[in-house]
C-alpha cells in the first residue's frame, strides 16, 4: 500500500549557515559604514583637519602628556572675506584646503590640528625652543605662498600666526594658552611675523576661553 510522505521539513546545515550568515554580514557591513560615518564627523569635510571637539580632546592629551616643549598656534587667515568676495566661495574653499594641507603637512603627523570655524585654525605639536624661531618662519613662508586655484589662477594668500608655550606662561591648560595666542595673534595682525604671547596676553578679558571682541564669541558654547 502506498503511504504519502510530506517532504522532510529539515534544512541541510549549510543552507542554515547561509541563512544566518547573510543578515550577520548584513549588519556588519552596516556596523563598519556608521563607525566610517562617525569617524568621518571628527574631521572637517573641506580641510580634513579635526573638528572643534576632536582637536580639543587630542590637544590637552598632548599637553599633559608632553608638557613644555609644545607650543599652542592660533592662525587667521588675513583678508578671507576678500578673496570670497572678489573670486567666490569656490577660490575661498581652495585657500582654505591649501592652508589646511600646509599646516598638517608643517605641524607632522602627532600634532592636533583643528579647524575652528571659517578661517580660523589651531594647532598644538611639539616645537622645543631651540627650533621654534626657524621653525615658525618656515610656517610664515609656507602661509604666505600663493594658491593656485582649479582655474589655474592663483591667489596672493597671507596668515597671521599666534604663539603661546608652556615655558613661557607657566601653565599647561588649554584654554589659557589659546587666549594667550589669540591675543597675540590680533596684536600681530597683517605684520606676515609671528607673534610671542606673554603673561600680559593671558590675562586678556574672554569669552567661552577665547579672546572677548573676536567675531562670534558671544554665540560659541563648550570652551576650546
Amino acid at each position: 500500500m502506498y503511504t504519502h510522505q510530506r517532504p522532510s521539513s529539515t534544512i541541510h546545515p549549510r543552507t542554515l549557515l547561509l541563512t544566518t550568515a547573510l543578515p550577520l554580514a548584513g549588519w556588519a557591513l552596516h556596523a563598519i559604514a556608521l563607525h566610517q560615518r562617525l569617524a568621518a564627523t571628527k574631521r572637517d569635510p573641506l580641510t580634513g583637519l579635526l573638528r572643534r571637539d576632536t582637536y580639543t580632546t587630542r590637544a590637552r592629551r598632548l599637553l599633559t602628556r608632553h608638557g613644555d616643549d609644545l607650543a599652542v598656534l592660533m592662525v587667521d587667515a588675513d583678508h578671507f572675506k576678500a578673496v570670497n568676495d572678489t573670486l567666490g566661495h569656490a577660490a575661498g574653499d581652495a585657500v582654505l584646503q591649501a592652508f589646511g594641507t600646509r599646516l598638517t603637512t608643517w605641524a607632522g603627523p602627532r600634532a592636533a590640528v583643528g579647524r575652528l570655524g571659517g578661517d580660523e585654525f589651531a594647532l598644538v605639536l611639539h616645537l622645543p625652543a631651540q627650533h621654534r624661531t626657524r621653525r615658525l618662519q618656515q610656517l610664515a613662508r609656507m602661509l604666505h605662498t600663493p594658491v593656485t586655484l582649479h582655474s589655474g589662477h592663483s591667489v596672493d594668500v597671507a596668515a597671521s600666526i599666534g604663539v603661546a608655550t608652556p615655558d613661557t606662561l607657566g601653565t599647561r591648560d588649554l584654554t589659557t594658552l589659546q587666549r594667550a595666542a589669540d591675543a597675540a595673534l590680533y596684536q600681530g595682525k597683517h605684520t606676515g611675523r609671528p607673534t610671542h604671547a606673554t603673561h600680559a596676553h593671558a590675562t586678556t578679558p574672554s569669552i567661552n576661553g577665547r579672546r572677548a571682541g573676536r567675531p562670534g564669541t558671544s554665540a560659541w558654547g563648550k570652551a576650546a
